[in-house]
């Protein structure tokens, strides 16, 4: 007879959501006041209304809105007078990721003072436990590692590797490469690193809340792509977050996008759709 204990089929409910935006919110939040700490000229910072919590980090940063709007407690009139003042007084406007599984009160609201929808995202997850195995073939010439916190050398490789793979969606600048070279250093998100023949190819971060490991900052070179970076980084992130007592890993990313197809065949599901909603100053 099988010792194996068969784990609870984890619905997608409200008790679900609560974890996952509240592990997004606080990796978020730790990323801002890190921001605030090294480049105090930024003027990150952030706060929490109705157990949500509304951050800024500069005008246009996509972290710059809150999350977890309406799952913790039912919001208020009085509650997005405090969040759009917020933001108004930065010089920014009002962003809110909201789950479906906000009190629908929410919606009516958010109609009523003229946000609009602008932007979807999947938010998935998978349950995770010691011994957790990727069932694909990974790429026996890769290898991944954690950075650690006292090697320069490799917090300036991981952080320029990051900034190469994602040169082709746009210029971040070099605050964005110096603020991941901090948050690789400061160990305040486990940072990965995979290698081809001893090449630095792709990247990976992770940030821990509660039990709940949030898989972000995925990135591969141009020229390194198509040999199976993500996969291994994403294997290895999975057994770091296990050995660290996690029982749920998430991730996000654009609805029928290749990142969530491939979060789908390596056993992630789709928890639910947010919405981005924006008031314009």
């Amino acid at each position: 007879m099988s010792n194996t204990t068969k784990q609870p089929f984890i619905f997608s409910d409200l008790a679900l959501s609560r974890r996952l935006e509240r592990t997004e919110a606080s990796a978020n939040a730790e990323f801002v006041e890190t921001r605030a700490k090294f480049f105090p000229d930024s003027g990150a910072c952030w706060m929490e209304a109705a157990g949500a919590y509304a951050m800024f980090d500069g005008v246009g940063s996509p972290l710059t809105q809150t999350f977890g709007l309406g799952v913790f407690e039912p919001v208020t009139a009085d509650v997005l007078d405090r969040i759009e003042t917020f933001f108004r007084e930065r010089g920014s406007d009002t962003f809110h990721e909201i789950s479906p599984m906000a009190d629908q009160s929410l919606l009516a609201l958010l109609n009523e003072r003229g946000y609009h929808p602008m932007e979807l995202t999947s938010v998935m997850f998978r349950p995770i436990e010691r011994g957790v195995k990727l069932a694909a073939q990974l790429n026996d010439k890769l290898t991944v590692r954690l950075i650690g916190k006292d090697n320069d050398a490799d917090h300036e490789l991981w952080a320029n590797t990051t900034m190469k793979g994602w040169s082709t969606e746009g210029d971040f600048g070099d605050s964005l490469r110096d603020l991941f070279r901090l948050t690789a250093k400061k160990g305040i998100a486990p940072s990965f690193l995979a290698e081809l023949d001893g090449q630095a190819i792709a990247t990976g971060a992770m940030s821990i809340t509660d039990g709940v490991a949030l898989l972000a900052g995925a990135s591969t070179i141009p020229e390194g792509r198509k040999q199976g970076a993500q996969l291994a980084l994403l294997d290895a992130r999975l057994r770091y977050a296990a050995e660290q007592g996690c029982d749920l890993a998430m991730m996000c990313a654009a609805p029928g996008s290749a990142s969530q197809r491939n979060a789908e065949r390596q056993g992630f599901r789709i928890a639910y759709t947010r919405i981005k909603w924006q008031l314009t100053s």
